[in-house]
């Protein structure tokens, strides 16, 4: 005998096996306990919630010689004819493929027949949102006064695109989308029925990636059984059957994230990818991970919504102090953005990868929270650059506001030494590790830096894109360094063909002829203990100048 899938080999044959839907069920074994029968019905809900299964129980109850309570018997010839099958007084009809006007024409001509045997004939019309414009009207006047021995089910997962006309025939039922506890018993149920021993945190992750739909859950868990036949389900197991990642593995993403490791963000995909887990699937769970900290950061009673254990509530917590609120935002509506693409796109992992350096990179984006987080990032540097300037202050002294002392080119409130001072607002010899201030910048390069944002809002997009998160130093008497933390954008502006279009732009802003340079910040330090930056120093200046009488 051929092998039957689990859906189909535990669908429920009466009421009271149905999960999930018990608001339909009582409703409707009351309709058959008073004898109050519609002639129409209209069974909305997602995939695999048991809309097709509660019709055919129905059918069953409506011509079954011995009803119980409201539920068939399931003895009675009727029963086993319908559950076979075998009944005449049962058709199911596919919309989708059944969609004209003449199919409708045919059940129009079919009805005016009575039952061969049992009270009514029951038609049960799967994904009615599918016919055609035509065939609804042709469907109208029989749906509206069909003979009593007629009864219509039409089931659809898209309730919006069916007209006003036939629903306000139809008794509406809405199906509901099947908590994740109550599938989870299920498969526990048909896992006892097998004999199958498998982790609880298997059988619960089978039920959270079925999405509400009994069915998905139930064909995925069959899936996994097949793959690992006779041995035991583990929770490992199934991650690597559905391509699926382990939850640990999220924190550690995030935590790169913020740290803004666009190189370890890559070398984690790729482990992931080389593990033969799905890019789709990952993007799916980590937006549902992101959902949880949001949800955790929005509320202090959200452990009843989320469904983890206690040992990950812990570590969600801590994880959940990590990040603002605004930011797991921007970083959910990136994910989600990235599910759509993913739905058509071809190069699954390299859309994923461009969506993780998003994430790191705001100024990537032009959009208002990838601005925002921009802003709030430039704002925590301020404040830690505030911090070790009065630090440095009360160590070196910072004695007036002014320029440079003793010859040297200093920066705004910081006193000279000799030219050897350190990063801003630092006092005598300056920061530790700090880049050493020049002597003068030379008045091209000023005029080059005062004028840089227009000179590269006229830019190709590309470039004036990668140009935005550059910043500006000084490489020797008249060159101007361009340098950027990312090795991908030094990469792409680094040619000849875009230093010329740099020049050039330069040129005609400016009339000025300046030697230009691009760098990467290789070291592990950040760019203002590394290099001088110059526009910060000339916008001070020019601050300063401004406020004067």
């Amino acid at each position: 005998m051929s092998y039957t899938a689990l859906y189909r080999k535990f669908r429920p044959r009466e009421f009271e096996d149905v999960k999930g839907q018990e608001h339909i069920v009582t409703t409707l074994k009351n309709q058959i306990k008073a004898d109050r029968i519609g002639h129409a019905y209209l069974f909305c809900g997602t995939r695999g919630t048991g809309k097709t299964t509660i019709a055919k129980i129905f059918a069953k109850a409506v011509n079954c010689q011995q009803p119980e309570n409201g539920s068939p018997c399931g003895n009675c010839p009727s029963c086993r004819a319908i559950q076979e099958g075998n009944s005449m007084n049962v058709i199911e009809i596919d919309a989708a493929s059944n969609n004209g006007v003449d199919n409708i024409r045919e059940i129009r001509e079919e009805v005016a027949y009575s039952p061969a045997e049992g009270k009514y004939k029951v038609y049960i019309i799967d994904e009615v949102h599918m016919l055609s414009i035509g065939a609804f009207n042709a469907l109208l006047k029989t749906l509206e006064e069909p003979p009593s021995y007629v009864i219509f089910i039409l089931a659809t997962t898209e309730a919006h695109k069916i007209p006003i006309t036939i629903l306000s025939r139809c008794q509406r039922y809405d199906f509901r989308r099947i908590p994740m506890e109550v599938i989870a018993g299920r498969l526990t149920e048909l896992l006892e029925a097998e004999q199958v021993t498998a982790e609880e945190k298997a059988v619960r992750y089978l039920a959270k990636a079925g999405d509400g739909s009994l069915r998905d859950a139930i064909s995925l868990l069959d899936r996994c059984i097949a793959f690992y036949l006779g041995q035991e389900l583990t929770y490992d197991k199934v991650l690597e059957v559905l391509g699926a990642v382990d939850t640990e593995v999220f924190g550690r993403m995030l935590r790169l994230i913020l740290k803004q490791d666009v190189a370890g963000l890559i070398a984690g995909l790729e482990e992931l990818v080389i593990k033969g887990r799905e890019p789709g699937q990952f993007v799916t769970d980590f937006t549902w991970y992101l959902r949880n900290l949001l949800l955790l950061k929005s509320s202090d009673n959200m452990e009843d919504v989320l469904d983890i254990s206690s040992e990950n509530l812990v570590l969600l917590k801590e994880e959940a102090a990590m990040v603002e609120s605004g930011t797991l935002m921007r970083f959910i509506r990136v994910f989600s953005e990235l599910s759509n693409q993913l739905r058509y796109g071809t190069q699954k992992r390299v859309l994923t990868e461009i969506a993780l350096i998003k994430l790191c990179k705001p100024q990537m984006e032009e959009n208002l929270d990838s601005l925002l987080a921009r802003m709030n990032d430039l704002e925590k540097k301020l404040e830690q650059g505030i911090r070790e300037a009065a630090a440095y202050g009360a160590a070196g002294g910072i004695s007036r506001m002014g320029g440079a002392e003793n010859g040297g080119y200093g920066m705004p409130g910081v006193p000279g030494n000799g030219g050897a001072y350190g990063m801003p607002g630092a006092g005598g010899n300056g920061a530790p590790g700090a880049a050493p201030l020049p002597k003068a910048i030379p008045e091209d390069v000023q005029q080059v830096v005062k004028n840089w944002r227009s000179i590269i809002r006229d830019m190709p997009g590309s470039v004036r894109t990668f140009l935005k998160g550059a910043r500006l130093s000084l490489g020797g008497d008249n060159t101007l360094l361009i340098v950027f933390e990312d090795e991908i954008a030094e990469s792409y502006v680094n040619t000849e063909a875009h230093l010329a279009e740099i020049s050039q732009a330069i040129g005609e802003k400016t009339g000025k002829d300046v030697e230009i340079q691009i760098r990467r910040n290789e070291s592990a330090r950040p760019f203002e203990e590394s290099y001088v930056d110059i526009e910060k120093m000339i916008n001070m200046e020019l601050e300063i100048e401004d406020d004067e009488p």
